[in-house]
């Protein structure tokens, strides 16, 4: 008799435990990788995990294991990733999405009525995460999204219209806001902010974009220019909400108070880190 489902994920766990990931990431990532190749969810494993092994499932799940056991990402090998409980489409153009930017979006739906129009920016797009997402959450809103990367571009496109919002999103091809003009209500960003020498994990440093990573020498190159930019596209009341890196608040305030940013709040993470900055341009707001 062959092996079952369970005995074959079980050696998936040992085969990525050996490669140098953590047990407990062994477990959940050799689970995952087995039910995106059954096609199943949780429960269906769970209650049929028992069941013999198929030679095609062994072949498939063998191969999966090997790219995970290379460090190339679970959601790079499966195609997706969760992100505020929608599943977005991920290629190696594009950043995987990180629950910490999910504090971006519950800075605004907390900020932000909910008005008949609204006017939305997000400037460097990527999976189009942001964009897809603040587009659903506010249903009377129209979003523009840029990022410098097409591939970048294409993949938040087929994320927008998985999610039936693409009437509703514009993607331009753009340098931060080069050659973005108006008055938004709502202005996002998730840039690069990573220190070119920074340590990074085999699965970043090896798979995703280094584009979308990495902000010069000290990581603020991006946000230096950004944060005085967006100033010139927010409308009167509107909020600017941007993510930035582990150690840097203290510099993005600066960078907010000499560009004339006047109120400015700092959002901290699960881990009690600041992460996001919400900033507006004038005391007076009408949200």
């Amino acid at each position: 008799m062959g092996d079952t489902l369970h005995g074959c994920i079980a050696r998936g766990r040992q085969t990525l435990g050996a490669a140098g990931i953590s047990p407990s990431d062994a477990a959940i990532d050799a689970d995952v990788l087995a039910r995106h190749a059954l096609g199943w969810d949780r429960a269906a494993l769970l209650t049929r995990g028992r069941e013999p092994a198929s030679p095609n499932f062994t072949q498939q799940f063998d191969r999966l294991i090997r790219r995970r056991a290379a460090r190339e990402p679970v959601a790079f090998i499966t195609g997706h990733r969760e992100f505020w409980g929608r599943e977005f489409e991920v290629t190696p153009d594009v950043l995987i999405p990180r629950p910490e930017t999910e504090l971006i979006v519950e800075t605004v739906l907390e900020k932000v009525p909910v008005p008949e129009r609204l006017r939305v920016l997000d400037i460097g797009t990527g999976s189009g995460c942001l964009a897809v997402t603040l587009a659903a959450e506010l249903p009377g809103a129209r979003v523009i999204a840029t990022d410098t990367s097409m591939p970048a571009l294409s993949v938040a496109r087929r994320n927008a219209v998985r999610h039936g919002i693409g009437p509703r999103l514009s993607l331009v091809r753009a340098d931060l806001l080069d050659p973005i003009s108006g008055s938004f209500d709502v202005v996002v960003s998730n840039p690069p902010y990573v220190p070119e020498e920074a340590a990074l994990p085999v699965e970043v440093s090896r798979f995703e974009p280094t584009a979308a990573l990495f902000g010069g020498i000290d990581g603020l190159a991006v946000l230096r220019r950004l944060i005085p930019a967006a100033r010139g596209v927010l409308a009167p009341g509107g909020v600017f909400v941007v993510e930035f890196g582990f150690g840097q608040a203290d510099a993005v305030h600066e960078l907010a108070e000499g560009a004339g940013w006047t109120r400015i709040e700092l959002r901290m993470d699960l881990q009690g880190i600041p992460r996001v900055c919400a900033l507006r341009g004038c005391e007076k707001s009408q949200f």
